[in-house]
């Protein structure tokens, strides 16, 4: 799969947050597909291709999926523990990208086998700076069996 474009599921309820990771994949010309859903019950709909997201060629299968914790409908947590018991979800790489660092929110992702665990920064320029990082290594160097 390296090299190949995929698709990124962004799991973001902040249309500044969800901005900045968009036009930083442009800018970094990575040719993935970003699909972006703003609430944690729309991300399982597309997940399971339920709802308006029936036709997989609008809704294909993600490679990867960042997603924030502090959601509405359904929380973060609960989604990532869906994907992960899920067997037709579950070697989906999910990053965690939200503005908490508290302690117990992290011990629960891993908990619930998040592949990564990253604390968006306030600084504009230090987000921008991550989000150019967490593509390469998600996108270009990280080994996938997918």
């Amino acid at each position: 799969m390296k090299g190949e474009p995929i698709v990124i599921l962004l799991v973001e309820d902040d249309p500044a947050h969800a901005e900045i990771v968009r036009r930083n994949f442009r800018e970094f010309r990575m040719a993935n597909r970003l699909e972006h859903v703003e609430d944690g019950q729309e991300a399982l709909d597309y997940l399971h291709r339920q709802g308006r997201y029936t036709d997989p060629e609008t809704a294909p299968r993600p490679g990867l999926i960042l997603l924030d914790l502090r959601l509405p409908r359904v929380d973060g947590l609960e989604v990532l523990q869906h994907i992960k018991e899920d067997p037709e979800l579950q070697f989906i790489p999910v990053v965690v990208l939200t503005t908490s660092a508290a302690e117990s929110d992290m011990v629960r992702a891993y908990a619930n086998h998040a592949n990564s665990y990253l604390v968006k920064p306030v600084d504009f320029s230090q987000f921008l700076e991550l989000m150019k990082i967490l593509g390469y290594y998600w996108l270009v160097w990280n080994a996938n069996p997918l």
